[in-house]
Parts: structure tokens; sequence; C-alpha cells
């Protein structure tokens, strides 16, 4: 399987994970809010002040965001690009979302892909600071009680970023058991939720959320992206009993590379692992 060497040694414990409980619910971003503070509303509005979101169609602008590129110095695997502000209003396709906290303020981590005003298509990394909603669109999330995203210094990638921490519950309604994951690179994605899954006797899970990279990307249709620096959004995710009786994971994704290649499609499983970090929650279902 393909990897890619980190900057700083890995940590034996390749998955963070907290247990806690949840729900999922929607809720409409407000136009001319920041992206961050608009979905900060919709959680807090709900008790919560940490989970995942996903969304498909809507309209930003302002915007900015970088797209994954080469380190120019070395001190991490892969970088960012320079940040881009497209002109006019960008319609989203599709992105993920991870809400939680940094340097004790609210923050996210959103990959997407879009088109800008004047057509072009693209993806990549959301900027918090520097994107407002431009037009209200709904959102389908997940809240978290009892877990905390939250971004942390990570010798291995030499990135600050967000993981699962427990938390004290806010004491939100929730109505199912979960799990705030993130997974570490070098491993692959499918493989890794399925082990968890084993691990912890869960039959049944469907994913929520799911921001990351992988290094370059398998589908089951035969496409394949071979730059190895991504920003993937998951688009739909379920673990189930496949035929052998054990778990088996079918994610189905969106990315840009740092060529700037656009690709979707579901990930063959075993060949797909992750380049710098993986951020989700696993529903237990049943």
């Amino acid at each position: 399987m393909r990897s890619i060497k980190q900057p700083g040694a890995p940590r034996a414990e390749r998955i963070q994970w907290v247990e806690a409980r949840g729900r999922a619910f929607a809720f409409t971003l407000q136009a001319g809010l920041p992206l961050l503070e608009a979905a900060r509303r919709g959680f807090a509005a709900e008790g919560f002040t940490s989970g995942v979101l996903n969304f498909g169609s809507g309209t930003l602008g302002p915007f900015a965001y970088v797209m994954p590129a080469l380190s120019k110095t070395g001190e991490n695997a892969a970088f960012y690009s320079e940040t881009f502000r497209p002109k006019g209003v960008t319609r989203t396709k599709l992105g993920s979302m991870t809400l939680g906290m940094r340097d004790g303020a609210p923050f996210f981590h959103c990959h997407g892909l879009w088109t800008e005003a004047d057509g072009r298509p693209g993806g990549g990394h959301m900027l918090p600071d520097e994107t407002v909603v431009a037009e209200p669109f709904e959102v389908e999330a997940f809240g978290v009680d009892g877990a905390m995203f939250t971004a942390e210094p990570d010798p291995e990638t030499n990135f600050k970023l967000f993981g699962p921490v427990p938390a004290a519950s806010s004491g939100a309604r929730t109505t199912s058991r979960a799990f705030a994951l993130r997974l570490r690179p070098n491993q692959d994605f499918a493989f890794c939720l399925e082990a968890f899954c084993r691990e912890h006797g869960l039959l049944r899970a469907k994913i929520h959320g799911g921001v990351g990279s992988t290094i370059g990307a398998r589908f089951t249709d035969g496409g394949v992206t071979e730059p190895f620096a991504t920003e993937l959004a998951v688009a739909a995710g379920t673990i189930v009993l496949g035929p052998s009786g054990a778990p088996e994971a079918t994610l189905d994704i969106a990315l840009i590379d740092y060529t700037g290649g656009i690709a979707e499609g579901r990930l063959i499983r075993g060949d797909n692992p992750v380049l710098m970090t993986m951020e989700l929650v696993l529903e237990v279902l049943g």
C-alpha cells in the first residue's frame, strides 16, 4: 500500500477516538454571516458546541480557499497553496465540515467542491475567517455531546490538527451512541474503520462529516488519482456486515489534488491510505 514519510515519528495509537452521544439534525445557514458563525449558531441552537456536517448546493461570497500543494520547505509531507479569493458568488456542489475549537475559539475544518462565478470548477479547503454565506442553504449536521474536536499540535505531521478529546456534557438532547474519530496517516481509510468497528463490537454505523486527505485515490469504477496530495470530503459512508460476516465500509468521496484534478466516486477498500488526517463521526445504528 502507498505511504508517505511524515516529518515526525508515528504515534502507537493510530486512531484518536472518544465515545460520546449525539444526534442528527438539519438547519439553515443564515445569509450574511461568516460561514463559521453560521455553523456555530446552527449547532448552538440544538445545544451542541462541536460536531460535523455535510452539505450540497449552497452559495458563498465573499469566499476564500486554499488547495493542497507540495511542501516548499520539507517541514511537512505536503502543504497548502496560496489563498484564492474568487470574485462574485461561488456555488457549492458538496462539502463536509468538522466544527470544534482552536486556540480557545470556535473553528472549522471544511473541504468541498464548487463552481466559481466565472464557471470554473474548483475544490479545496475553505477558510473560516474569509468565507461568508451569500444565500441561506440547508445542511445536514450531527452534534456530539461528551466529545469536542480540538485543534492541537501533531508532531507526526507537524501541523495543528483537529482531533476528538473528552468534554463535559452540555446537556443537549441526544438519540444515538457515537464515536468521534481522527485517523492518523498511512493506514487504509476503510480498513481502519472496519478494524475499529470490530474492536468495539459495532455491527452497523453511519459516517457523518468526513474531512481529510488520502494519498491519491483508487476508485471502484477504475478511476485513479495519482498525485499524492489531496483534500477530501466524504459525501456518504456506511459500515455494515459484509458477506464474510465482518464489518465492511462503503465510502463515497470527492477530492481535489494538488494539480487541480477533481475526482468523485467510491473508494476501493484496502487501497486508499490516509495522507495527513481524517476526521469523522460514527453513529452506531441498531
